[in-house]
């Protein structure tokens, strides 16, 4: 049987091939953000590749995690490099299929909501927002004071993706400059909060 690889796809319309580094974005559960592979230089397109078909590639719950853990040959953290060159694009979860195997594919959409049954969630509580909250939600019960770490990184992520849009800028530099230093917090912070969120109720891997 042929080895399955996660986090790989391809635009449904043209066959493009992608790698899928958010499968759902908070507030948004079915829109994802997804690495064009195709046109990329080769000391990028070859790096990405192999950390996709690695342990740490494929341990990763999001793509983005792996991403951001490690760096190109030229020494840029991938993910901030991802973001600062423009591709991590924005797309819809049905526009999106997975080709774990060769021969084999599925909607991104319908993916989703087979993880979010077997995890007994809705498909909106996959982002990080939503499982931040979840998280909160569950320490209020034990009367457990929320880290602030983890609601500062949920309320960064959430003004970056869905209210960075309204800012305005007076040359392209100073625009460039902003999404950088929002790339730098989301990645650090977004860091942050998984780590606690471990400690708090580590993933169960299925044998």
């Amino acid at each position: 049987m042929a080895q399955e690889i996660k986090h790989v796809g391809r635009v449904l319309a043209t066959k493009k091939k992608v790698l899928v580094a958010y499968r759902t974005l908070p507030g948004e559960a079915h829109s994802c953000l997804v690495v064009p592979t195709e046109n990329m230089p080769d000391i990028f397109h070859d790096a990405i590749i192999n950390l996709v078909e690695s342990g740490s590639g494929q341990d990763s719950y999001e793509f983005a995690d792996a991403l951001d853990r490690n760096q190109f040959p030229d020494g840029s953290n991938m993910l901030r490099w991802l973001h600062g060159n423009q591709r991590l694009i924005k797309a819809r979860t049905n526009e999106i299929e997975m080709t774990p195997t060769t021969g084999f594919s599925i909607l991104l959409s319908e993916l989703n909501q087979i993880i979010a049954e077997q995890r007994g969630v809705a498909v909106d509580d996959l982002s990080i927002k939503s499982e931040t909250q979840e998280k909160k939600e569950a320490r209020r019960m034990d009367e457990v004071p929320e880290p602030p770490a983890i609601k500062q990184t949920a309320e960064v992520i959430e003004t970056s993706v869905n209210n960075n849009q309204i800012q305005t800028f007076e040359t392209p530099e100073a625009e460039a400059k902003f999404y950088r230093s929002q790339a730098d917090k989301l990645s650090k912070q977004a860091a942050e909060m998984r780590r606690k969120a471990e400690e708090l109720a580590p993933i169960k891997k299925k044998v």
